[in-house]
C-alpha cells in the first residue's frame, strides 16, 4: 500500500511540474503565432514538436526553419520525380527553374537563416526567410498558372513567411 501511495505522489508531482511548463510553452507558441500572417499553420507546425516545450522565441524560429527545410527538401524530391517523367519542354523548363529555386532555399536561404538565429543576428534570418518565400513563389510563377506542385510551393512559401515573422520579433 505504501508503494502505491508513493507512486501516486510521484505521479502527481510529475504532472504538476510539467503542467506549468507545457502551459507556458503553449502560451508562448500561441502568442508568437498570433503575430504571424498564418497563425494556424504556425501553431500546427510548432505544437507537435517536442522541442517547442522548452523553446524561447529563437528556439521556435529554429523549429520553423527546420520545418521549411524539411518541406523544401520534400518538394525538391517531388520536382525531381516530375522532371524524370516530363516530356513537355515547357514543363521541363518550369521544373528546372524550380530546381534552381529550391536549391537556393535548401543550400543557402535556410542554412543562413538558421546560422543567423543561432548567432543572434535576426536581420539576416529575416532577409533569408523572405528570400526563401520569394523562391517558392518564383517556382510557382514559372508555370504561368497552377503548377503540379502548387500545394508544396504554398506550404514552403507560407512557412517561410512565418519564419520571417518570428525572426522579426527577435530584432
Amino acid at each position: 500500500m505504501t508503494k502505491i501511495i508513493s507512486l501516486l505522489i510521484l505521479h502527481a508531482l510529475f504532472c504538476f511540474t510539467l503542467f506549468p511548463l507545457s502551459y507556458s510553452a503553449n502560451s508562448l507558441i500561441e502568442t508568437t503565432c498570433k503575430k504571424t500572417p498564418f497563425p494556424d499553420l504556425c501553431v500546427s507546425t510548432l505544437k507537435p514538436n517536442p522541442r517547442s516545450v522548452t523553446a524561447d522565441v529563437s528556439g521556435l524560429a529554429l523549429i520553423v526553419a527546420n520545418s521549411v527545410n524539411t518541406k523544401a527538401s520534400a518538394t525538391m524530391n517531388q520536382i525531381a520525380t516530375l522532371l524524370r517523367s516530363a516530356t513537355d519542354p515547357n514543363l521541363k523548363k518550369a521544373l528546372s527553374g524550380c530546381v534552381d529555386s529550391y536549391n537556393t532555399i535548401i543550400k543557402a536561404d535556410i542554412p543562413v537563416a538558421i546560422e543567423a538565429i543561432e548567432k543572434n543576428n535576426p536581420k539576416f534570418a529575416v532577409d533569408s526567410a523572405s528570400d526563401a518565400g520569394n523562391e517558392a513563389q518564383r517556382c510557382e510563377d514559372g508555370f504561368g498558372g497552377k503548377s503540379p506542385i502548387s500545394g508544396s510551393n504554398k506550404m514552403v512559401h507560407d512557412l517561410s513567411v512565418i519564419l520571417q515573422s518570428i525572426a522579426s520579433l527577435l530584432l
